[in-house]
């Protein structure tokens, strides 16, 4: 893979922004709106950038890696890597969540335990969604997929750790990330069930909406986009979207 250097970049950005160069070819471009697109461009990379070693930290970590070893890797101390890696993030309790999604959390927890696993994943998400009838394998149904189906195909990804500590069980970054856009949904749309409480078929689409993980890809070999899903989640909104 070629890396772009700065000239790549600054051409991308003199293609990209709508404004810069003013009709006619009057006078000097748009210094101002060249800025903003470039700003845009290196906020996007930065980001990027970010979650490639975000993800491979929690790699390292599950597979038992000290914060001494991963700082050491990264040329930072342990307290600077733990400090941007290990911050606290927003707890999702059982009140935030539906009643039939606090039935699945037993089962994603229940599938890390008896994996061994200390981190609960998008896989298990996934599982313990698929595990019982929700919203969520309603909503795979509704997509023309076979919850069954997609229950066994993540199962097969589900992989034997050694775990002990079944207490100090954290949720990845992906998982976190899908739970935060379900969350976003969740408020969109709180007459669904008479509150903002996150429900399956939310956490079904976060988890594809992020696109990366493990449940991302059992999605993605089922056929099933996160367009396809919010299609299948809102078939009025859909046949009005393309309706002449």
């Amino acid at each position: 893979m070629t890396i772009p250097d700065l000239d790549d970049l600054i051409a991308e950005v003199d293609r990209t922004c709508a404004t810069a160069h003013r009709p006619g070819g009057q006078e000097q471009p748009d210094w101002l709106a060249l800025l903003t697109t470039a700003a845009d461009l290196a906020g996007r990379l930065q980001a990027l950038a970010d979650d490639l070693v975000e993800d491979y930290v929690e790699h390292c970590r599950m597979h038992g890696c000290s914060w001494t070893d991963i700082g050491t890797a990264l040329g930072v101390t342990r307290q600077a890597v733990q400090q941007r890696f290990h911050a606290p993030h927003k707890r999702y309790g059982p009140e935030t969540m539906s009643e039939e999604l606090r039935q699945a959390m037993t089962h994603v927890k229940r599938a890390a335990v008896q994996h061994r696993n200390n981190y609960i994943g998008t896989e298990h998400l996934l599982w313990g969604l698929t595990a019982e009838d929700n919203s969520a394998t309603r909503l795979l149904s509704a997509a023309g997929a076979s919850p069954e189906t997609l229950h066994r195909a993540v199962g097969d990804r589900l992989s034997m750790g050694a775990s002990q500590a079944a207490e100090r069980i954290a949720w990845t970054p992906y998982s976190r990330k899908a739970i935060a856009l379900a969350e976003e949904l969740a408020a969109e749309r709180p007459e669904e069930a008479g509150s903002a409480h996150i429900d399956c078929d939310h956490l079904l689409l976060g988890l594809a909406r992020i696109g990366r993980g493990v449940a991302a890809a059992v999605l993605d070999e089922a056929g099933l986009s996160a367009e396809t899903l919010s299609a299948a989640a809102n078939p009025a909104e859909s046949q009005a979207a393309y309706a002449p």
